[in-house]
């Protein structure tokens, strides 16, 4: 803007110098004069065309400068909308009440104990595994045939189903036999049951699971759902003494 400026400055005090050569042209006016007024009438038209050049220069910044402002509007409103529509399986990361991830430093980590092997035992026991969210690109490589109607959403919700029936049926088992009540004493007993030697160190469920845990309803719906997370290699079946034991991988 300051060039616009200096050149508007400089055109002006040229058309005052001419103003004043034109004023003295009602007297006679020697020769070198008037050819020193033809030099500033040329010298003031290139200036304009160069004010007129700038000013085009100038423009069209502006508009490029509008462009990507709107360009950044658009992202500004896409990334909020994004934000007010986080589906509800995504996992999150948690965080520390100052939203920053605990550092300790190796001062404390010296005066920490190390936790006894019992306690270390206890807690990996109440290690329950937990079922992967299906990510966009698999949902779209699971063929047409297989998915039926069955949503990106849907399909997500029955993974966290399934990871509550997990959840709930390890809750149990991961408890004494003897502070349990009447049914859940006669579902630990039913989970026990239904171990092999190929279920030692895995985690599965079966049908009556998923009605003892979730609203879901075992028909033909669940079946085309659990073949799809078994073609994205969620689960396998292992199946033996009249049961189908549905494992995560």
């Amino acid at each position: 803007m300051s060039e616009l400026e200096d050149i508007s400055h400089h055109i002006h005090d040229r058309i005052s110098s001419i103003q004043r050569m034109l004023d003295l042209s009602v007297a006679e006016v020697p020769h070198n004069n008037i050819k020193k007024l033809g030099q500033e009438l040329f010298a003031l038209e290139r200036l304009v065309g160069e004010f007129e050049n700038c000013i085009g220069q100038h423009k069209d910044q502006l508009k490029h400068l509008k462009e990507l402002e709107e360009l950044f509007q658009k992202d500004v409103e896409d990334v909020q909308h994004l934000k007010d529509n986080i589906p509800a399986h995504m996992p999150r990361k948690k965080c520390t009440a100052n939203g920053k991830e605990a550092v300790m430093k190796q001062s404390e980590a010296a005066d920490v104990q190390h936790p006894q092997p019992e306690h270390v035992k206890k807690t990996n026991k109440s290690y329950v595994r937990e079922m992967e969210f299906i990510t966009m690109p698999e949902f779209e490589s699971i063929p047409q045939y297989m998915k039926g109607r069955v949503s990106y959403d849907q399909l997500n919700a029955a993974v966290k189903s399934i990871n509550t029936a997990v959840a709930a049926k390890y809750k149990i088992l991961h408890q004494s036999a003897k502070t349990l009540n009447n049914h859940s004493r006669k579902l630990y007993q039913r989970f026990k049951d239904q171990e092999t030697k190929d279920t030692k160190g895995q985690y599965f469920v079966v049908e009556d699971d998923f009605r003892e845990f979730t609203q879901m309803k075992v028909d033909k719906r669940l079946q085309g759902i659990l073949n799809m997370l078994r073609h994205c290699q969620r689960l396998r079946e292992l199946r033996g003494g009249g049961l189908t034991r549905y494992m995560l991988l």
